[in-house]
C-alpha cells in the first residue's frame, strides 16, 4: 500500500500544482489523491491526464477524488470515496475492472478508497471491501476545523491495530509526527499542505518519510 500520498489541493500551493506534485514524487511520495472537487469536469479532466502522465513516468499511482467517471477516462489506479459518495458496491458495479472481473483492464484492478473517521465507519469500510482507508483526522488540521474533531493518536492506535485493509493516516501530518502515525499502526500517511505548501515539495515528502 501507498507509504505517501499527497492529496492535492491546488488554493494552497507555493508553485503550479502538476511541478509541486511532480517534485513531490522525486521525493518518495508513490501516490497522489486528485481532490479538486471544484473544477469544472473539463478542467478537471485536463488536470487529470497531466498528472496521470506524471505519476506513470515516476512509477506512482493517481487515485481520483470521488469522480469515478474522470478516473476510468483517464486510467487512473483507483478511486476515493467519501461517506456522502457513491457506494463502494455502486462504484465497483460502475468499474467492473479486477482479475475476476469480465471487464478485466489487463487484469489491473481499479482500486476504490474510503475516508474515515470513527469505528463504525472503518467497520462499514471493511465490510464493503475497500481496499484501504485513510483514517483521521489524527491531529488538529485546518481543513477540518470546526466539521470533524482529531481522533487523536491512541484511537488511531485502537482501529489500526484491529483494521482488515490497510490504514492511511490523515488530517495534521508533518514531518514531526509522521513517524508517530507509523508507530501508531498506519501503512502509510497521507498529507495535504506539509507538501503542497512547501517551498520544496521534494524536501517535504523526503521529510515525511523519515
Amino acid at each position: 500500500m501507498f507509504k505517501l500520498m499527497v492529496v492535492t489541493d491546488r488554493k494552497r500551493v507555493s508553485r503550479p500544482l502538476t511541478e509541486t506534485v511532480r517534485l513531490a514524487l522525486e521525493g518518495g511520495a508513490d501516490a497522489v489523491q486528485l481532490r479538486e472537487g471544484d473544477l469544472p469536469t473539463q478542467e478537471l479532466h485536463h488536470l487529470a491526464l497531466e498528472l496521470r502522465k506524471i505519476t506513470r513516468d515516476a512509477g506512482a499511482k493517481l487515485i481520483i477524488n470521488q469522480r469515478a467517471d474522470v478516473a476510468l477516462a483517464v486510467e487512473a489506479d483507483g478511486v476515493h470515496l467519501g461517506w456522502r459518495s457513491l457506494s463502494i458496491k455502486d462504484v465497483r458495479e460502475l468499474c467492473p475492472f479486477g482479475p475476476e472481473a469480465s471487464g478485466s483492464r489487463d487484469g489491473k484492478k481499479l482500486l476504490v478508497g474510503i475516508s474515515c473517521h470513527d469505528a463504525m465507519q472503518l467497520h462499514s469500510a471493511e465490510e464493503a471491501r475497500a481496499d484501504y482507508a485513510l483514517l483521521g483526522p489524527v491531529f488538529p488540521t485546518p481543513s477540518k476545523e470546526g466539521r470533524v474533531a482529531p481522533i487523536g493518536l491512541e484511537t488511531f492506535r485502537t482501529l489500526a491495530s484491529g483494521a482488515k485493509i490497510p490504514i492511511i493516516a490523515i488530517g495534521g501530518i508533518t514531518a514531526q509526527n509522521a513517524g508517530q502515525a507509523r508507530q501508531a499502526g498506519a501503512a502509510g500517511v497521507a498529507a495535504i499542505s506539509a507538501i503542497v505548501a512547501a517551498q520544496d515539495p521534494r524536501v517535504a515528502a523526503r521529510s515525511l518519510l523519515g
